[in-house]
């Protein structure tokens, strides 16, 4: 999308972004200190929860089973952000995300990014959709190291999805250089910087179960 002229769109879309990021700081606030009423009315009204439920009720409803049965303490800390507009009531974005977890006698430190999609509705910006994808997850006192690097207690070892959503994690171990001077593509245009790095990929799909 070519930047816009007008003085102001140009304000609304500086808003907009100031708008997104306070989003994503109410949502780790919110979650941490249970407040699930002020957490799920970040989501679009008609949030989609599973393959047949949408609301925010249901949401409701699984966060308290889920954080109920799972943690006793959470700490969500938000870093890099970075935030494309499909349009002037539409953006997406990637969220990383440094999370600590009291569950049961361990101390369950993670590392993860969100691939996020916003939605402007009456006037304010809600969260569409949000996809988790996660590096590791371990006890403090274990660092992660080898393959498998989700590892909760009372559960098999599993890899995430943290490199998955861009193919040059992939491409950079197996094309090591071979040229004294390799070359370099051209920048990625306005708003297509998430895209480029997904090499042309359809925005990731959360799958519901």
């Amino acid at each position: 999308m070519a930047p816009s002229r007008n003085l102001e769109d140009r304000i609304d879309r500086l808003e907009s972004i100031e708008e997104i990021r306070q989003l994503v700081a109410k949502y780790a606030l919110s979650l941490d200190m249970r407040d699930l009423d002020a957490h799920v009315n970040l989501f679009a009204s008609d949030i989609r929860v599973s393959r047949d439920k949408v609301g925010r009720p249901h949401l409701k409803r699984w966060l308290d089973d889920t954080l109920r049965l799972q943690f006793t303490g959470t700490s969500h800390h938000t870093g890099n952000h970075i935030i494309e507009f499909d349009d002037a009531d539409h953006a997406h974005g990637v969220l990383y995300s440094k999370n600590e977890h009291e569950t049961g006698t361990e101390w369950v430190i993670m590392q993860m990014l969100y691939w996020d999609n916003y939605q402007r509705i009456d006037g304010r910006w809600y969260f569409r959709r949000r996809l988790p994808c996660y590096w590791y997850a371990t006890d403090l006192n274990r660092p992660p190291l080898g393959g498998n690097k989700m590892r909760w207690p009372g559960r098999e070892p599993y890899d995430g999805a943290f490199h998955e959503l861009f193919p040059s994690w992939e491409a950079f171990w197996k094309t090591p250089p071979d040229e004294d001077e390799p070359q370099v593509s051209a920048p990625a245009p306005l708003e297509e910087f998430l895209a480029t790095m997904r090499a042309g990929a359809p925005d990731p799909r959360i799958r519901i179960r």
